[in-house]
């Protein structure tokens, strides 16, 4: 974990000891969730196609978020953040094909998409917190 990190995307002043005090993490787990249970709802043909896609993409950003936060270094840290970064848009993007292809039902797709959005800018907040600073520590 690197030292003295705390909440940046919170605002809360409170040491962050594990991955899973991190609200992005929390956050991008319920995205997760979210995913699942919509994914649910697609054709069953498509369990191997944007399904799959849209399940590991959204798995990546929460797994990505706590390897990087278990990393010796913000340098570190940060190419794993960039690494959810990049999921996370391709899982917008598979929401937007899913939506154009009539796939899930609207509610759940906007949730989907309001998680992933929000997810999003946690991550940047953190990146741009790092900026600056000493990539080592």
């Amino acid at each position: 974990m690197i030292a003295g990190f705390r909440d940046q995307v919170s605002g809360v002043s409170k040491m962050v000891r594990s991955f899973r005090d991190l609200i992005v993490w929390q956050r991008s787990i319920q995205m997760s969730v979210a995913v699942y249970r919509l994914t649910q709802q697609f054709p069953r043909e498509e369990l191997y196609g944007i399904t799959s896609q849209m399940r590991r993409a959204t798995v990546s950003v929460a797994s990505n978020i706590a390897e990087g936060h278990g990393r010796l270094n913000r340098a570190e840290y940060r190419q794993f953040l960039g690494i959810a970064r990049g999921s996370n848009f391709e899982l917008q993007t598979q929401i937007e094909i899913a939506r154009a292809m009539k796939m899930g039902d609207s509610k759940s797709l906007d949730e989907t998409e309001g998680l992933s959005h929000e997810v999003g800018k946690m991550i940047f907040g953190i990146l741009d917190a790092f900026k600056g600073k000493n990539s080592e520590n």
